[in-house]
């Protein structure tokens, strides 16, 4: 397996970092947030995964995005530019713990333009509509993203949280602009499925949300001990000397080749780590044990 993959054109790593965990509540301090995203791209990963609504309190819209523009800044030539950037509009925060939905058109022509203001850039590498708004038809939504893309205001589009109808319908609007799709995916959470072979068929990223699901979390154990699905995972890891995170992510870029995950992290250490999966190869007879594992826990059955 490459440690490198691609988003439309542009090469990035095979294992990118989601730096929601860095703005949210629970979030680190602002220290250890920036020396997270350091860690990440001293490891080599390449794409770095926010949204506006990647915040906590209801007027700090856009804190995820400067804090990844702030940690940008200090780096020149092929270590910034060779960094993707994948913003996303369409959903905001209240400040009460909630999550609202807009793509509206307006909204999202607004929210592109305070983008482009925070990470301190004049196109932005991949937009992500963030999720469909059942107020709005689709197409509008979408329609906007190519307004956007002729603008020179965004170089690339993705889609988030669709069904595999979205997609299509998405691909028609866009044709090329569309190269990416961003849904919930992991071994115990894999109603994306369909998605995921709907994006191998047509070259198109497909790019896990939550992909450690209950890996990373103690509800991984049963009320007699660790489930056999989740155990598979801790065993190979453990047969491999590395951290059962690792094992989760390679597993997961073993399904596609378009599949590049963006595990959360927010600590330098667990940053490290997830990207270390991109170099994680597995041999055939343990992702036999993986897949069935997996399907075992998506089916309950472990």
């Amino acid at each position: 397996m490459t440690d490198e993959r691609f988003i439309g054109g542009v090469r990035v790593s095979a294992v990118g970092l989601g730096a929601m965990p860095l703005s949210v509540e629970g979030r680190p301090d602002r220290r250890q947030a920036l020396a997270t995203l350091h860690a990440a791209l001293d490891a080599g990963v390449t794409l770095l995964d926010t949204a506006d609504s990647y915040h906590w309190h209801a007027d700090e819209t856009g804190h995820n995005e400067q804090l990844i523009a702030q940690a940008l800044a200090g780096r020149r030539g092929p270590d910034r530019d060779a960094v993707l950037v994948a913003t996303k509009g369409g959903r905001g925060r209240p400040g009460d713990g909630s999550w609202t939905v807009d793509a509206r058109p307006e909204h999202l022509r607004r929210a592109c333009e305070a983008s482009l203001h925070r990470l301190g850039v004049e196109t932005i590498g991949l937009y992500q509509l963030h999720k469909p708004d059942p107020q709005v038809p689709w197409a509008e939504s979408v329609g906007t993203l190519r307004e956007l893309a002729e603008q020179g205001k965004i170089r690339a589009a993705g889609i988030s949280n669709v069904t595999v109808e979205q997609l299509d319908e998405a691909r028609l609007i866009l044709g090329d602009l569309l190269v990416s799709v961003q849904n919930r995916y992991s071994p115990a959470v894999r109603d994306s499925e369909p998605q995921l072979r709907r994006c191998a068929e047509l070259g198109i990223a497909f790019l896990p949300w939550s992909p450690l699901g209950g890996i990373s979390r103690s509800s991984l154990d049963g009320p007699s001990g660790p489930t056999s699905s989740g155990t598979a995972f801790h065993e190979v890891a453990a047969e491999h000397g590395v951290s059962p995170q690792q094992v989760c992510l390679a597993w997961l870029l073993s399904r596609a080749p378009v599949v590049i995950p963006i595990p959360g992290a927010s600590r330098p250490h667990t940053a490290r780590d997830s990207a270390s999966a991109a170099g994680l190869v597995l041999a055939p007879d343990r992702l036999a044990r993986l897949d069935a594992a997996a399907e075992a826990w998506r089916t309950g059955a472990g």
